[in-house]
Protein backbone atom coordinates (compact mmCIF):
# COMPACT_ATOMS: atom_id res chain seq x y z
CA UNK A 1 0.00 0.00 0.00
CA UNK A 2 1.34 3.41 -1.04
CA UNK A 3 1.52 5.96 1.77
CA UNK A 4 2.25 9.67 1.66
CA UNK A 5 5.67 10.57 3.02
CA UNK A 6 4.56 14.21 3.02
CA UNK A 7 1.01 15.53 3.33
CA UNK A 8 0.35 19.28 3.15
CA UNK A 9 -3.08 20.62 4.12
CA UNK A 10 -4.40 24.10 3.21
CA UNK A 11 -1.19 26.05 3.83
CA UNK A 12 -1.40 29.85 3.58
CA UNK A 13 1.44 32.37 3.73
CA UNK A 14 1.59 36.17 3.33
CA UNK A 15 4.30 38.76 3.83
CA UNK A 16 2.49 41.87 5.00
CA UNK A 17 -0.33 42.50 2.54
CA UNK A 18 1.33 40.39 -0.18
CA UNK A 19 -0.19 36.93 -0.46
CA UNK A 20 2.39 34.30 -1.40
CA UNK A 21 0.75 30.90 -0.84
CA UNK A 22 -3.01 30.33 -0.84
CA UNK A 23 -4.61 27.05 0.23
CA UNK A 24 -1.67 24.83 -0.77
CA UNK A 25 -2.51 21.12 -0.52
CA UNK A 26 -0.27 18.36 -1.87
CA UNK A 27 1.16 14.94 -1.11
CA UNK A 28 4.41 13.19 -1.99
CA UNK A 29 4.71 9.39 -2.07
CA UNK A 30 7.82 7.17 -2.15
CA UNK A 31 9.35 7.07 -5.61
CA UNK A 32 7.60 10.24 -6.78
CA UNK A 33 9.79 13.03 -8.16
CA UNK A 34 7.93 16.33 -8.34
CA UNK A 35 9.27 19.36 -10.18
CA UNK A 36 8.05 22.59 -8.54
CA UNK A 37 7.85 25.38 -11.12
CA UNK A 38 6.59 28.95 -11.32
CA UNK A 39 7.94 32.46 -11.93
CA UNK A 40 10.63 33.93 -9.68
CA UNK A 41 9.11 35.33 -6.51
CA UNK A 42 5.90 33.29 -6.62
CA UNK A 43 6.69 31.40 -3.39
CA UNK A 44 8.48 28.18 -4.41
CA UNK A 45 11.42 28.66 -2.04
CA UNK A 46 9.07 29.91 0.68
CA UNK A 47 7.07 26.67 0.45
CA UNK A 48 10.23 24.55 0.79
CA UNK A 49 11.42 26.63 3.75
CA UNK A 50 8.06 26.10 5.48
CA UNK A 51 8.21 22.34 4.90
CA UNK A 52 11.81 22.20 6.17
CA UNK A 53 10.89 24.14 9.33
CA UNK A 54 12.89 27.28 8.46
CA UNK A 55 9.68 29.34 8.21
CA UNK A 56 6.17 29.01 9.61
CA UNK A 57 2.90 29.08 7.72
CA UNK A 58 0.14 31.56 8.62
CA UNK A 59 -2.47 28.79 8.37
CA UNK A 60 -2.61 25.11 7.52
CA UNK A 61 -0.50 22.13 8.48
CA UNK A 62 1.75 19.42 7.12
CA UNK A 63 2.93 16.06 8.40
CA UNK A 64 5.56 13.45 7.61
CA UNK A 65 5.16 9.70 7.65
CA UNK A 66 6.90 8.36 9.64
CA UNK A 67 7.04 11.43 11.94
CA UNK A 68 10.83 11.03 12.32
CA UNK A 69 11.31 10.85 8.55
CA UNK A 70 14.81 11.93 7.44
CA UNK A 71 14.40 15.08 5.38
CA UNK A 72 17.22 16.75 3.47
CA UNK A 73 16.65 20.32 2.27
CA UNK A 74 19.20 21.79 -0.13
CA UNK A 75 18.55 25.52 -0.25
CA UNK A 76 19.16 27.76 -3.23
CA UNK A 77 21.83 29.73 -1.38
CA UNK A 78 23.83 26.61 -0.36
CA UNK A 79 24.16 27.50 3.32
CA UNK A 80 27.49 26.59 4.86
CA UNK A 81 28.99 27.62 8.20
CA UNK A 82 31.39 30.60 7.86
CA UNK A 83 34.39 28.54 9.01
CA UNK A 84 33.45 25.31 7.21
CA UNK A 85 36.13 23.22 5.56
CA UNK A 86 35.37 20.27 3.31
CA UNK A 87 36.13 17.94 6.22
CA UNK A 88 34.02 19.72 8.86
CA UNK A 89 31.02 19.97 6.52
CA UNK A 90 31.20 16.29 5.58
CA UNK A 91 31.54 15.23 9.24
CA UNK A 92 28.44 17.22 10.11
CA UNK A 93 26.46 15.69 7.23
CA UNK A 94 27.50 12.06 7.80
CA UNK A 95 27.14 12.38 11.58
CA UNK A 96 29.74 12.71 14.33
CA UNK A 97 29.79 9.19 15.86
CA UNK A 98 31.72 10.04 19.08
CA UNK A 99 29.52 13.10 19.78
CA UNK A 100 26.33 11.11 19.16
CA UNK A 101 27.55 8.28 21.42
CA UNK A 102 28.18 10.78 24.22
CA UNK A 103 24.78 12.39 23.72
CA UNK A 104 23.04 9.01 23.72
CA UNK A 105 24.76 8.03 27.01
CA UNK A 106 23.63 11.28 28.66
CA UNK A 107 20.05 10.70 27.50
CA UNK A 108 20.13 7.13 28.85
CA UNK A 109 21.18 8.43 32.27
CA UNK A 110 18.32 10.94 32.30
CA UNK A 111 15.82 8.27 31.21
CA UNK A 112 16.91 6.06 34.10
CA UNK A 113 15.72 8.81 36.42
CA UNK A 114 12.47 9.71 34.57
CA UNK A 115 11.57 6.71 32.38
CA UNK A 116 8.00 7.99 31.82
CA UNK A 117 9.17 11.21 30.05
CA UNK A 118 7.79 10.71 26.52
CA UNK A 119 9.61 13.71 25.03
CA UNK A 120 12.91 12.46 26.40
CA UNK A 121 12.19 8.97 25.09
CA UNK A 122 11.48 10.35 21.59
CA UNK A 123 14.73 12.33 21.69
CA UNK A 124 16.60 9.17 22.72
CA UNK A 125 15.04 7.26 19.78
CA UNK A 126 15.98 10.01 17.29
CA UNK A 127 19.53 10.20 18.61
CA UNK A 128 19.88 6.41 18.40
CA UNK A 129 18.65 6.50 14.81
CA UNK A 130 21.16 9.27 14.00
CA UNK A 131 23.95 7.23 15.59
CA UNK A 132 23.03 4.13 13.56
CA UNK A 133 22.94 6.21 10.38
CA UNK A 134 26.28 7.88 11.18
CA UNK A 135 27.86 4.48 11.91
CA UNK A 136 26.62 3.16 8.58
CA UNK A 137 28.05 6.26 6.86
CA UNK A 138 31.51 5.81 8.37
CA UNK A 139 34.09 5.89 5.59
CA UNK A 140 31.62 7.09 2.95
CA UNK A 141 32.96 10.65 2.65
CA UNK A 142 35.65 9.83 0.10
CA UNK A 143 33.36 7.78 -2.18
CA UNK A 144 30.82 10.63 -2.07
CA UNK A 145 33.52 13.17 -2.96
CA UNK A 146 34.81 10.90 -5.73
CA UNK A 147 31.34 10.53 -7.22
CA UNK A 148 31.14 14.31 -7.49
CA UNK A 149 34.69 14.96 -8.66
CA UNK A 150 35.93 16.56 -5.43
CA UNK A 151 38.17 13.77 -4.11
CA UNK A 152 41.41 15.51 -5.13
CA UNK A 153 40.69 18.55 -2.95
CA UNK A 154 42.21 18.59 0.58
CA UNK A 155 39.72 18.17 3.41
CA UNK A 156 41.28 21.20 5.11
CA UNK A 157 40.31 23.48 2.18
CA UNK A 158 37.87 26.24 3.29
CA UNK A 159 34.49 25.97 1.58
CA UNK A 160 34.72 29.70 0.84
CA UNK A 161 37.59 28.95 -1.57
CA UNK A 162 35.41 26.73 -3.79
CA UNK A 163 33.82 27.82 -7.07
CA UNK A 164 30.04 27.98 -7.42
CA UNK A 165 29.96 24.59 -9.14
CA UNK A 166 32.22 23.01 -6.53
CA UNK A 167 30.01 24.32 -3.72
CA UNK A 168 26.95 22.80 -5.40
CA UNK A 169 28.73 19.45 -5.75
CA UNK A 170 29.87 19.56 -2.12
CA UNK A 171 26.29 20.21 -1.03
CA UNK A 172 25.19 17.21 -3.10
CA UNK A 173 27.89 15.10 -1.43
CA UNK A 174 26.28 16.15 1.86
CA UNK A 175 22.93 14.95 0.51
CA UNK A 176 24.43 11.53 -0.25
CA UNK A 177 25.90 11.25 3.25
CA UNK A 178 22.71 12.33 5.03
CA UNK A 179 20.92 9.33 3.48
CA UNK A 180 17.53 11.08 3.38
CA UNK A 181 14.11 9.54 2.83
CA UNK A 182 12.67 12.77 1.41
CA UNK A 183 14.63 15.24 -0.70
CA UNK A 184 13.76 18.91 -1.20
CA UNK A 185 16.15 20.61 -3.62
CA UNK A 186 16.03 24.30 -4.57
CA UNK A 187 17.65 24.82 -7.98
CA UNK A 188 20.32 22.10 -7.56
CA UNK A 189 21.48 22.36 -11.21
CA UNK A 190 22.82 25.92 -10.91
CA UNK A 191 26.54 26.02 -11.73
CA UNK A 192 26.73 22.31 -12.57
CA UNK A 193 28.54 21.33 -15.76
CA UNK A 194 27.04 18.86 -18.23
CA UNK A 195 28.89 15.87 -16.75
CA UNK A 196 27.60 16.62 -13.25
CA UNK A 197 24.09 17.30 -14.59
CA UNK A 198 24.09 13.83 -16.16
CA UNK A 199 25.28 12.32 -12.85
CA UNK A 200 22.57 14.14 -10.86
CA UNK A 201 19.85 13.10 -13.30
CA UNK A 202 20.95 9.47 -13.10
CA UNK A 203 21.13 9.51 -9.29
CA UNK A 204 17.74 11.16 -8.76
CA UNK A 205 16.09 8.91 -11.37
CA UNK A 206 17.11 5.85 -9.30
CA UNK A 207 16.42 7.41 -5.90
CA UNK A 208 13.73 5.45 -4.04
CA UNK A 209 12.52 8.18 -1.71
CA UNK A 210 10.32 11.16 -2.48
CA UNK A 211 11.65 14.26 -4.22
CA UNK A 212 10.44 17.84 -4.57
CA UNK A 213 12.83 19.87 -6.73
CA UNK A 214 12.62 23.52 -7.74
CA UNK A 215 14.30 23.84 -11.12
CA UNK A 216 14.20 26.03 -14.21
CA UNK A 217 16.25 23.54 -16.23
CA UNK A 218 13.73 22.16 -18.72
CA UNK A 219 15.90 19.26 -19.92
CA UNK A 220 16.58 18.25 -16.30
CA UNK A 221 12.85 18.22 -15.48
CA UNK A 222 12.20 16.16 -18.59
CA UNK A 223 14.71 13.56 -17.40
CA UNK A 224 13.80 13.25 -13.70
CA UNK A 225 10.26 14.47 -12.99
CA UNK A 226 7.34 12.07 -12.64
CA UNK A 227 5.02 15.00 -11.94
CA UNK A 228 4.97 18.81 -12.00
CA UNK A 229 3.62 21.11 -9.29
CA UNK A 230 2.78 24.48 -10.87
CA UNK A 231 2.62 27.43 -8.45
CA UNK A 232 0.56 30.21 -10.04
CA UNK A 233 1.91 33.71 -9.38
CA UNK A 234 -1.55 35.31 -9.80
CA UNK A 235 -3.84 32.97 -7.84
CA UNK A 236 -1.06 31.68 -5.51
CA UNK A 237 -2.60 28.21 -5.87
CA UNK A 238 -0.72 25.00 -6.63
CA UNK A 239 -1.85 22.51 -9.27
CA UNK A 240 -0.36 19.05 -9.96
CA UNK A 241 0.26 17.64 -13.43
CA UNK A 242 1.26 14.05 -14.20
CA UNK A 243 4.44 13.36 -16.14
CA UNK A 244 7.60 15.30 -16.94
CA UNK A 245 7.99 18.89 -18.14
CA UNK A 246 7.13 18.12 -21.78
CA UNK A 247 3.96 16.35 -20.63
CA UNK A 248 3.13 19.40 -18.50
CA UNK A 249 3.50 21.69 -21.53
CA UNK A 250 1.13 19.48 -23.54
CA UNK A 251 -1.46 19.54 -20.74
CA UNK A 252 -1.14 23.32 -20.34
CA UNK A 253 -1.62 23.80 -24.10
CA UNK A 254 -4.72 21.59 -24.01
CA UNK A 255 -6.06 23.54 -21.00
CA UNK A 256 -5.52 26.83 -22.80
CA UNK A 257 -7.24 25.54 -25.95
CA UNK A 258 -10.22 24.38 -23.88
CA UNK A 259 -10.40 27.72 -22.07
CA UNK A 260 -10.26 29.65 -25.35
CA UNK A 261 -13.07 27.49 -26.77
CA UNK A 262 -15.20 27.91 -23.63
CA UNK A 263 -14.51 31.67 -23.58
CA UNK A 264 -15.37 32.02 -27.28
CA UNK A 265 -18.56 29.97 -26.89
CA UNK A 266 -19.61 32.03 -23.88
CA UNK A 267 -18.97 35.34 -25.66
CA UNK A 268 -21.10 34.12 -28.58
CA UNK A 269 -23.88 33.09 -26.17
CA UNK A 270 -23.76 36.48 -24.40
CA UNK A 271 -23.95 38.31 -27.75
CA UNK A 272 -26.92 36.15 -28.81
CA UNK A 273 -28.74 36.74 -25.50
CA UNK A 274 -28.14 40.49 -25.65
CA UNK A 275 -29.54 40.62 -29.16
CA UNK A 276 -32.55 38.57 -28.01
CA UNK A 277 -33.12 40.80 -24.96
CA UNK A 278 -32.98 43.94 -27.12
CA UNK A 279 -35.45 42.40 -29.55
CA UNK A 280 -37.88 41.40 -26.78
CA UNK A 281 -37.71 44.84 -25.17
CA UNK A 282 -38.39 46.34 -28.57
CA UNK A 283 -41.56 44.24 -28.81
CA UNK A 284 -42.65 45.41 -25.36
CA UNK A 285 -42.26 49.06 -26.35
CA UNK A 286 -44.19 48.45 -29.58
CA UNK A 287 -47.08 46.81 -27.72
CA UNK A 288 -47.18 49.57 -25.15
CA UNK A 289 -47.39 52.44 -27.64
CA UNK A 290 -48.67 50.76 -30.81
CA UNK A 291 -52.10 50.11 -32.43
CA UNK A 292 -53.35 48.08 -29.49
CA UNK A 293 -54.08 51.40 -27.66
CA UNK A 294 -56.77 52.40 -30.22
CA UNK A 295 -59.90 51.83 -28.02
CA UNK A 296 -60.92 48.24 -27.55
CA UNK A 297 -60.75 47.52 -23.77
CA UNK A 298 -60.26 43.80 -24.31
CA UNK A 299 -57.45 44.43 -26.78
CA UNK A 300 -55.85 46.95 -24.43
CA UNK A 301 -55.92 44.46 -21.55
CA UNK A 302 -54.69 41.62 -23.71
CA UNK A 303 -51.75 43.52 -25.13
CA UNK A 304 -50.95 45.06 -21.74
CA UNK A 305 -50.65 41.58 -20.23
CA UNK A 306 -48.62 40.44 -23.22
CA UNK A 307 -46.39 43.49 -22.77
CA UNK A 308 -45.77 42.65 -19.11
CA UNK A 309 -44.90 39.11 -20.06
CA UNK A 310 -42.50 40.38 -22.72
CA UNK A 311 -40.74 42.62 -20.18
CA UNK A 312 -40.42 39.64 -17.81
CA UNK A 313 -38.88 37.62 -20.66
CA UNK A 314 -36.37 40.40 -21.32
CA UNK A 315 -35.47 40.56 -17.63
CA UNK A 316 -35.02 36.80 -17.49
CA UNK A 317 -32.67 36.93 -20.48
CA UNK A 318 -30.71 39.79 -18.89
CA UNK A 319 -30.48 37.78 -15.64
CA UNK A 320 -28.95 34.90 -17.62
CA UNK A 321 -26.45 37.34 -19.17
CA UNK A 322 -25.58 38.69 -15.73
CA UNK A 323 -24.98 35.16 -14.43
CA UNK A 324 -22.70 34.40 -17.39
CA UNK A 325 -20.74 37.55 -16.64
CA UNK A 326 -20.39 36.81 -12.89
CA UNK A 327 -20.84 33.40 -11.28
CA UNK A 328 -20.53 31.37 -14.52
CA UNK A 329 -17.92 33.62 -16.10
CA UNK A 330 -15.18 32.03 -18.19
CA UNK A 331 -12.12 34.26 -18.04
CA UNK A 332 -10.23 35.12 -21.18
CA UNK A 333 -6.92 33.20 -21.19
CA UNK A 334 -4.33 35.74 -20.13
CA UNK A 335 -0.61 36.13 -20.73
CA UNK A 336 1.52 35.66 -17.67
CA UNK A 337 3.68 38.67 -16.79
CA UNK A 338 7.06 37.84 -18.26
CA UNK A 339 10.33 39.67 -18.48
CA UNK A 340 10.56 41.84 -21.61
CA UNK A 341 14.03 42.15 -23.10
CA UNK A 342 14.82 44.04 -26.27
CA UNK A 343 18.50 44.63 -27.02
CA UNK A 344 18.93 47.99 -28.71
CA UNK A 345 20.84 48.19 -31.96
CA UNK A 346 24.40 49.20 -31.13
CA UNK A 347 27.17 50.29 -33.45
CA UNK A 348 28.15 47.42 -35.74
CA UNK A 349 31.62 46.06 -35.07
CA UNK A 350 34.23 44.86 -37.53
CA UNK A 351 33.85 41.41 -39.06
CA UNK A 352 36.63 40.03 -36.82
CA UNK A 353 35.33 40.45 -33.26
CA UNK A 354 37.78 38.39 -31.19
CA UNK A 355 41.14 36.75 -31.89
CA UNK A 356 42.88 34.50 -29.34
CA UNK A 357 46.31 33.44 -30.64
CA UNK A 358 48.79 31.02 -29.05
CA UNK A 359 47.40 31.90 -25.62
CA UNK A 360 47.89 30.23 -22.26
CA UNK A 361 45.37 31.20 -19.57
CA UNK A 362 45.74 30.72 -15.85
CA UNK A 363 47.66 31.93 -12.83
CA UNK A 364 51.32 31.63 -11.82
CA UNK A 365 51.81 27.98 -10.97
CA UNK A 366 48.30 27.03 -12.17
CA UNK A 367 47.98 26.69 -15.96
CA UNK A 368 44.30 26.21 -16.90
CA UNK A 369 44.17 26.57 -20.69
CA UNK A 370 46.97 26.01 -23.17
CA UNK A 371 47.76 26.83 -26.82
CA UNK A 372 44.43 28.52 -27.54
CA UNK A 373 43.83 29.63 -31.12
CA UNK A 374 40.21 30.74 -31.38
CA UNK A 375 38.35 33.33 -33.42
CA UNK A 376 34.89 34.82 -33.30
CA UNK A 377 33.26 36.58 -36.25
CA UNK A 378 30.53 39.18 -36.19
CA UNK A 379 27.13 37.58 -35.50
CA UNK A 380 28.51 34.34 -34.02
CA UNK A 381 26.64 32.76 -31.10
CA UNK A 382 29.24 30.74 -29.22
CA UNK A 383 28.44 28.46 -26.26
CA UNK A 384 31.37 27.58 -24.01
CA UNK A 385 30.99 24.32 -22.07
CA UNK A 386 33.35 22.35 -19.86
CA UNK A 387 33.83 20.92 -16.37
CA UNK A 388 33.45 23.11 -13.28
CA UNK A 389 36.73 24.77 -12.32
CA UNK A 390 38.37 24.08 -15.69
CA UNK A 391 38.91 27.75 -16.62
CA UNK A 392 35.77 28.97 -18.41
CA UNK A 393 35.31 32.02 -16.18
CA UNK A 394 39.07 32.70 -16.30
CA UNK A 395 38.90 32.78 -20.11
CA UNK A 396 36.07 35.34 -20.01
CA UNK A 397 38.04 37.45 -17.54
CA UNK A 398 41.06 37.30 -19.85
CA UNK A 399 38.91 38.52 -22.76
CA UNK A 400 37.66 41.45 -20.67
CA UNK A 401 41.24 42.34 -19.64
CA UNK A 402 40.71 41.52 -15.96
CA UNK A 403 43.23 38.66 -16.28
CA UNK A 404 46.36 38.86 -18.42
CA UNK A 405 47.22 35.74 -20.46
CA UNK A 406 50.33 33.89 -19.34
CA UNK A 407 51.38 33.70 -22.98
CA UNK A 408 50.05 34.77 -26.35
CA UNK A 409 47.62 37.49 -27.35
CA UNK A 410 43.91 38.31 -27.04
CA UNK A 411 42.59 41.06 -29.36
CA UNK A 412 39.21 42.67 -29.89
CA UNK A 413 38.24 43.96 -33.33
CA UNK A 414 37.57 47.61 -34.15
CA UNK A 415 34.33 49.18 -32.90
CA UNK A 416 33.75 46.25 -30.53
CA UNK A 417 31.82 47.39 -27.45
CA UNK A 418 32.15 44.61 -24.88
CA UNK A 419 29.55 43.89 -22.18
CA UNK A 420 30.22 41.31 -19.45
CA UNK A 421 27.75 39.59 -17.12
CA UNK A 422 29.54 37.79 -14.29
CA UNK A 423 28.34 34.44 -12.91
CA UNK A 424 27.34 35.76 -9.49
CA UNK A 425 26.60 39.33 -10.65
CA UNK A 426 29.62 40.57 -8.70
CA UNK A 427 29.85 43.48 -11.14
CA UNK A 428 26.83 45.02 -9.37
CA UNK A 429 27.78 47.49 -6.60
CA UNK A 430 26.25 45.70 -3.55
CA UNK A 431 25.40 48.89 -1.64
CA UNK A 432 23.69 50.69 -4.54
CA UNK A 433 20.08 50.09 -5.47
CA UNK A 434 18.76 49.55 -9.01
CA UNK A 435 17.85 53.22 -9.47
CA UNK A 436 21.33 54.38 -8.47
CA UNK A 437 23.08 51.77 -10.64
CA UNK A 438 21.02 52.60 -13.73
CA UNK A 439 21.41 56.35 -13.15
CA UNK A 440 25.19 55.93 -13.13
CA UNK A 441 25.08 53.93 -16.37
CA UNK A 442 22.53 55.90 -18.38
CA UNK A 443 21.85 59.36 -16.94
CA UNK A 444 18.12 58.84 -17.58
CA UNK A 445 15.56 60.49 -15.31
CA UNK A 446 13.84 58.44 -12.60
CA UNK A 447 10.63 57.94 -14.59
CA UNK A 448 12.57 56.54 -17.56
CA UNK A 449 14.63 54.27 -15.30
CA UNK A 450 11.58 52.91 -13.44
CA UNK A 451 9.77 52.25 -16.72
CA UNK A 452 12.84 50.45 -18.09
CA UNK A 453 13.37 48.36 -14.95
CA UNK A 454 9.72 47.29 -14.95
CA UNK A 455 10.46 45.34 -18.16
CA UNK A 456 12.79 43.23 -16.03
CA UNK A 457 10.15 42.77 -13.30
CA UNK A 458 11.88 45.22 -10.95
CA UNK A 459 8.97 47.39 -9.84
CA UNK A 460 7.65 49.34 -6.86
CA UNK A 461 9.93 49.34 -3.83
CA UNK A 462 12.22 46.70 -5.43
CA UNK A 463 14.18 49.51 -7.09
CA UNK A 464 15.22 50.89 -3.66
CA UNK A 465 16.68 47.61 -2.34
CA UNK A 466 20.52 47.46 -2.37
CA UNK A 467 21.75 45.04 -5.02
CA UNK A 468 23.49 42.91 -2.38
CA UNK A 469 20.14 42.24 -0.70
CA UNK A 470 18.17 41.34 -3.82
CA UNK A 471 17.22 37.72 -4.47
CA UNK A 472 19.33 35.69 -6.89
CA UNK A 473 16.73 36.00 -9.64
CA UNK A 474 16.38 39.77 -9.09
CA UNK A 475 20.14 40.24 -9.33
CA UNK A 476 20.23 38.29 -12.60
CA UNK A 477 17.47 40.48 -14.04
CA UNK A 478 19.21 43.67 -12.90
CA UNK A 479 22.47 42.54 -14.54
CA UNK A 480 20.61 41.88 -17.77
CA UNK A 481 18.99 45.32 -17.54
CA UNK A 482 22.44 46.91 -17.22
CA UNK A 483 23.67 45.08 -20.33
CA UNK A 484 20.63 45.99 -22.39
CA UNK A 485 20.75 49.67 -21.39
CA UNK A 486 24.33 50.21 -22.59
CA UNK A 487 24.02 49.14 -26.22
CA UNK A 488 26.85 46.59 -26.38
CA UNK A 489 27.59 44.73 -29.62
CA UNK A 490 29.65 41.87 -28.08
CA UNK A 491 28.24 40.10 -25.01
CA UNK A 492 30.21 37.87 -22.66
CA UNK A 493 27.74 36.01 -20.46
CA UNK A 494 28.84 33.69 -17.64
CA UNK A 495 25.92 31.30 -17.01
CA UNK A 496 23.28 34.02 -17.56
CA UNK A 497 20.33 31.67 -17.05
CA UNK A 498 21.16 30.81 -13.45
CA UNK A 499 18.25 31.89 -11.22
CA UNK A 500 16.02 32.88 -14.16
CA UNK A 501 12.61 31.20 -14.22
CA UNK A 502 11.40 29.27 -17.26
CA UNK A 503 9.35 32.11 -18.86
CA UNK A 504 12.28 34.50 -18.39
CA UNK A 505 14.67 31.98 -19.96
CA UNK A 506 12.39 31.71 -22.98
CA UNK A 507 12.21 35.51 -23.33
CA UNK A 508 15.98 35.81 -22.89
CA UNK A 509 16.55 33.23 -25.64
CA UNK A 510 14.16 35.14 -27.89
CA UNK A 511 15.98 38.42 -27.19
CA UNK A 512 19.37 36.87 -27.97
CA UNK A 513 18.00 35.46 -31.22
CA UNK A 514 17.04 39.01 -32.24
CA UNK A 515 20.25 40.61 -30.90
CA UNK A 516 22.18 42.39 -33.65
CA UNK A 517 25.64 41.53 -32.41
CA UNK A 518 27.97 38.77 -31.22
CA UNK A 519 27.71 36.55 -28.15
CA UNK A 520 29.99 34.24 -26.17
CA UNK A 521 28.31 32.58 -23.21
CA UNK A 522 29.16 29.92 -20.66
CA UNK A 523 26.05 27.74 -20.57
CA UNK A 524 24.92 24.35 -19.34
CA UNK A 525 21.20 24.64 -20.18
CA UNK A 526 20.79 22.15 -22.99
CA UNK A 527 17.58 23.72 -24.35
CA UNK A 528 19.39 27.05 -24.48
CA UNK A 529 22.45 25.66 -26.29
CA UNK A 530 20.30 23.79 -28.82
CA UNK A 531 18.14 26.80 -29.66
CA UNK A 532 20.69 29.60 -29.60
CA UNK A 533 24.27 28.50 -30.33
CA UNK A 534 25.88 28.48 -33.78
CA UNK A 535 29.29 27.36 -32.42
CA UNK A 536 30.35 25.25 -29.48
CA UNK A 537 33.64 25.69 -27.64
CA UNK A 538 34.13 22.40 -25.80
CA UNK A 539 36.72 22.82 -23.03
CA UNK A 540 38.55 19.57 -22.37
CA UNK A 541 41.35 20.76 -20.06
CA UNK A 542 43.68 22.23 -20.99
CA UNK A 543 42.48 22.74 -24.58
CA UNK A 544 39.30 24.02 -26.25
CA UNK A 545 37.84 22.26 -29.25
CA UNK A 546 35.61 24.29 -31.60
CA UNK A 547 32.51 22.71 -33.17
CA UNK A 548 30.37 24.46 -35.79
CA UNK A 549 26.87 23.47 -34.69
CA UNK A 550 25.18 24.79 -37.82
CA UNK A 551 27.23 22.33 -39.90
CA UNK A 552 26.76 19.57 -37.28
CA UNK A 553 22.99 20.02 -37.41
Amino acid sequence: EVFSMLSVHHVHKSFGIDKILDDITLSVNPGERWGLIGPNGCGKSTLLRILSGEETADQGSFEFSPPALRLCYLSQGLKFQPDDTLGSFLTRMEGDVPALETQLGQLAERLAVVPEDRALLQLYDRTLEELLRASANAGQSQPALAALGLDELPLTLPVSALSGGQKTRLALAGVLLSNPQLLMLDEPTNHLDLEMLAWLEEWISHYRGGVVVVSHDRAFLDQVATGIFELDAVTHHLKPYAGNYSAYLEQKAAERDRQWQEYTDQQSEIARLRESAAHVRGLAKFRKGGKADSGDKFAKGFFANRGLGTVRRAKNIEARIDKLLTTDRVNKPGRSWQMKIEFSKGMQSARHVLAIEDADIGYPGNLLLKDLNLHIQYGDRVALIGPNGSGKTSLLRAITGQLQPLRGEIRLGSNVKLGYMAQEQEELPPHQNALEIMDGLTGWNQTEIRSFLSKFLLKGDDVFIPAGKLSYGERSRLSLACLVAQGYNFLLLDEPLNHLDIPSRARFEEALANFDGTILTVAHDRYFIENYASKLWDLIPPVIREINLEIAR
